[in-house]
């Protein structure tokens, strides 16, 4: 009887592990997620720096305070602030043309998310849907931010991304006096509390 008693517990104890190690993998699941876990942004303004000449659009949190500044070229800056400012050519430019091509075949853009930061360089994807079919395409996310506003699709942000941009690695390459320039013209169009928040 002993035996067996002390085997029960044994069992009992075997068990508690299993439960013990099924709560922590459960955890490590859940940090994961919690880690790639996707930020419903704005597009809160497009600026140029006027030492570099480089645009910059800035998205900011929907339900929160943070910023995050993504350095784009001038022909994107300029597609993403028409859309802004409402304004129409007669003849499509090319943000306009994927929107009409979208329109016609029946492809649906259901978001936009900016994904990740390698090497100083932000990728993008779009999340389409077209004959009962979901893709995922690759894309620069000036393009994807573009295209977005033109259809009404929301835009994300993985939460890795806001980790990437506060870390050094975003500044590999990068001449520290030119970051210091773009973390200035910043300061014009955000409070210097909120700057605090975006700050690389």
């Amino acid at each position: 009887m002993k035996e067996k008693k002390e085997e029960k517990e044994l069992k009992g104890t075997e068990r508690e592990k299993d439960i013990k190690g099924k709560d922590i993998k459960e955890g490590d699941q859940e940090s994961k997620k919690s880690k790639s876990s996707k930020i419903k942004m704005v597009v809160a303004t497009v600026v140029v720096d006027n030492i570099t000449q480089t645009p910059a659009v800035v998205l900011k949190e929907e339900n929160g305070e943070r910023f995050l500044p993504i350095w784009i070229g001038i022909n994107e800056a300029n597609s993403i602030m028409m859309e802004l400012e409402s304004i129409k050519f007669e003849r499509p430019l090319t943000h306009d043309l994927i929107k009409n091509i979208f329109s016609s075949i029946g492809i649906k853009l259901k978001k936009i998310e900016v994904s990740d930061l390698k090497h100083s360089t932000y990728y993008a994807t779009l999340y389409i849907e077209h004959n009962g079919k979901e893709y995922e395409i690759d894309s620069r996310p000036s393009d994807a931010i573009a295209i977005a506003l033109r259809v009404g699709a929301d835009i994300y942000v993985d939460e890795i991304v806001f980790d990437k941009t506060r870390s050094s690695e975003f500044l590999k390459g990068i001449p520290s006096q030119v970051a210091k320039e773009k973390e200035d013209v910043l300061l014009d169009i955000v409070s210097e509390e909120d700057f605090g928040k975006l700050k690389m």
